[in-house]
């Protein structure tokens, strides 16, 4: 998995967020006892906007949800400050996707929180290899945390981070264990009509083959029977070496691809830059690492309007 290695200032920056954090608690912090805000509600931290969103959907009113990541904040980005240390510390329940953000690894490890969810550890990652010498992806199954971090994009996969999210919850907050159960079973229904969405609308496609700048699509075009051709990565900044996008170029005029897409969060130059040396469209499809308004766009509404793109620039009807 090609994810950046936290840089040395970043390390350090972490440790001494920890000092702080370590300062702030013997200070008091804003929650109490076992992980309970001053209302009463438990304190839930998640570590970026896919598992902030379950958090949210299953805790419902009974949940104060802390985000690490910022609206509309590329994830692998994250450097924590002693303020959202101390946040973990102090948390009632802890979200997180391990191997995806090095710092937020490290303090949980260190963290004496009881209620911690690893969404991997529900749902394996996959190494989603990019091949070199193929425009291809090689798949095979890799069960630690130096897989595709990108599981919420089968709605299979995320089902399953939600069903661990509210067992968590239903043992850190007993008193409301039958909500959760109850909106959790409604999420996961849920996430089994947008699968069933996806499914009817991918079947009967003119190619099977879409270029992204990002490698973020491959359990998604596991799930569903397509071919992910990247022009980078896991991580969305790599640079892809000259003999990829020759590959790249070739593939897509093999498979008659239509469309290159780019994501929300990242420059879409160089995704412009190949469309045009080809000809072809440019479109967004949303890895939903992060949303920049989550109050006008959620999982659900991003995951349509990926299919409505995917279906345009595969050759489908909408």
């Amino acid at each position: 998995m090609m994810l950046r290695r936290l840089p040395t200032t970043s390390i350090a920056l972490t440790a001494t967020a920890v000092v702080g954090a370590l300062a702030l608690s013997a200070c008091g912090g804003s929650s109490s006892a076992e992980g309970k805000t001053g209302d009463g509600r438990l304190s839930v931290v998640a570590s970026f906007y896919p598992m902030e969103f379950l958090a949210e959907q299953i805790g419902g009113s009974h949940v104060k949800v802390t985000d690490l990541t910022a609206a509309g904040v590329e994830p692998h980005d994250l450097e924590l400050k002693a303020k959202q240390v101390a946040s973990v510390q102090s948390a009632g329940l802890v979200v997180y996707l391990k191997g995806l953000q090095p710092s937020v690894d490290k303090v949980v490890e260190q963290s004496p929180v009881k209620h911690v969810v690893d969404a991997t550890a529900a749902s394996p990652l996959v190494d989603h290899h990019l091949d070199e010498g193929s425009a291809g992806q090689d798949g095979h199954d890799h069960t630690d945390a130096a897989g595709d971090p990108h599981i919420w994009l089968d709605p299979t996969r995320y089902a399953a981070v939600a069903k661990s999210v509210g067992a968590e919850l239903a043992k850190a907050d007993p008193d409301h264990a039958a909500d959760y159960r109850k909106n959790t079973d409604e999420l996961v229904t849920k996430l089994s009509a947008l699968d069933k969405e996806f499914q009817a609308g991918l079947k009967d496609t003119k190619t099977k083959t879409f270029v992204t700048s990002h490698a973020a699509f491959g359990y998604l075009a596991d799930h569903y029977g397509l071919n992910q051709i990247a022009i980078n990565g896991v991580d969305p900044e790599a640079e892809p070496t000259p003999a990829r996008l020759a590959s790249i170029q070739k593939a897509a005029k093999d498979n008659g691809v239509t469309t290159i897409f780019f994501e929300a969060l990242v420059s879409p130059d160089l995704a412009k830059t190949v469309a045009k040396d080809l000809d072809l469209k440019t479109a967004v499809l949303d890895p939903i690492e992060g949303v920049k308004d989550p109050s006008a766009n959620d999982y659900f509404s991003i995951m349509r309007q990926n299919l409505t793109n995917l279906q345009a620039a595969l050759g489908t009807a909408s």
